[in-house]
């Protein structure tokens, strides 16, 4: 493990300095599945800090699922996401999981036109029972499924859209349809599965989740689709660049 080094306080916590250092290990493969890590001792010695800072490092670890601890036997690296994407472009998800070296699929589980419901009105910015297009989809990775999405079109933006297009790429079925998405605003939040979503992505009820909520906007201005998707944690990571603001120049 020669990318491992002693760490120095330089306004960060040195418990995140070395989480961050075995992360990286975890995600450049350098500590593979199934490796165990070397036990609190070393890793003191290697990053030159006290049990206390490993014990509260690796925790984080494990608590995140990337560490697994066997009890008498040791700490193992559960599982290393096969690729990190940045929040900060609209994904694709058929390339992320292709890119994660599995296979992608997709399957259309419900279409339907019907009245926005006053939450979908509000985040759309149309009337409350304007008539929506809502599209339920699950894709998978490597006949798993991964991803539960529900979008959300108003039907006055689609013209003569065949029913046919919403099994492909909604981001191209709007584009042809003269509505190219410019631009999107997104919410994470950290959920658990409920009965419906643990039932469609076979995961047990009360499973950790990711919850995503967006909402395209095109360059004139408007809303055309407002989503709502739940990531099945371990196939890949979402990663977002933060930047100190304007007003703070000494930091997070």
């Amino acid at each position: 493990m020669t990318s491992l080094s002693p760490v120095r306080s330089s306004g960060r916590l040195l418990t995140d300095r070395v989480r961050d250092q075995l992360l990286s290990a975890i995600h450049s493969g350098e500590l593979e599945v199934g490796t165990k890590i070397p036990n609190e001792q070393q890793l003191c010695a290697t990053f030159g800090v006290s049990r206390i800072t490993v014990r509260e490092a690796v925790r984080s670890l494990v608590e995140g699922g990337y560490l697994d601890r066997v009890h008498g036997s040791g700490t193992y690296v559960a599982f290393r996401p096969s690729a990190r994407h940045s929040l900060e472009q609209n994904l694709s998800y058929t390339a992320m999981i292709r890119e994660a070296g599995m296979r992608p699929s997709r399957r259309l589980v419900q279409l339907e036109r019907d009245g926005a419901s006053e939450h979908e009105a509000a985040f759309l910015q149309i009337g409350a029972h304007d008539e929506v297009v809502r599209v339920r989809r699950v894709r998978y990775a490597d006949e798993s499924p991964v991803i539960s999405s529900i979008d959300t079109i108003p039907a006055a933006i689609l013209g003569d859209v065949d029913d046919s297009a919403f099994g492909g790429s909604l981001y191209n079925m709007l584009e042809s349809a003269g509505n190219k998405v410019s631009h999107a605003e997104a919410t994470v939040l950290p959920v658990i599965a409920d009965a419906d979503l643990a039932d469609i992505l076979s995961v047990d009820i009360g499973s950790p989740l990711l919850h995503i909520s967006q909402v395209d906007w095109v360059a004139g201005g408007h809303a055309v689709m407002f989503s709502r998707e739940w990531h099945v944690p371990g196939v890949f990571e979402l990663s977002l660049l933060r930047r100190p603001s304007s007003s703070d120049t000494t930091g997070f």
